[in-house]
């Protein structure tokens, strides 16, 4: 069942621990995150955000074609014989990692949303 995420709060879709679900984000490039839920506290209690606990990799820039179009991207930065090697490697901008996966600055973003 789809949802409207301007619609619904996490505590409004999601109230059980280990509950899971997909979310889609640009649906021009079709990326699909699939969700776990860990665990869940009672409203009211400390905890007032969610909390990332783990990740792997960095965030794909913004409009690069999905996930085929990063593999390419990926394909032509660690090639430097690719002919866009120095073009894409200008557009990521100095110190683009794809291993590197920043937890605290996820879970400063989770800080701001509204849950």
């Amino acid at each position: 069942m789809e949802r409207d995420e301007r619609r619904f709060r996490l505590a409004d879709l999601v109230q059980r621990k280990k509950a899971s679900f997909t979310y889609e984000y640009d649906f021009g490039d079709g990326w699909e995150h699939d969700v776990v839920v860990e665990n869940t506290v009672p409203v009211g209690s400390e905890e007032k955000c969610a909390v990332c606990l783990a990740g792997e990799n960095a965030c794909p820039p913004e409009d690069c074609g999905g996930i085929w179009g990063y593999y390419e991207l990926l394909e032509a930065v660690n090639d430097p014989k690719h002919e866009d090697h120095e073009e894409l490697l200008d557009w990521l901008g100095e110190g683009f990692d794809p291993t590197r996966f920043d937890l605290e600055g996820v879970n400063a973003i989770l800080r701001r949303l509204k849950l």
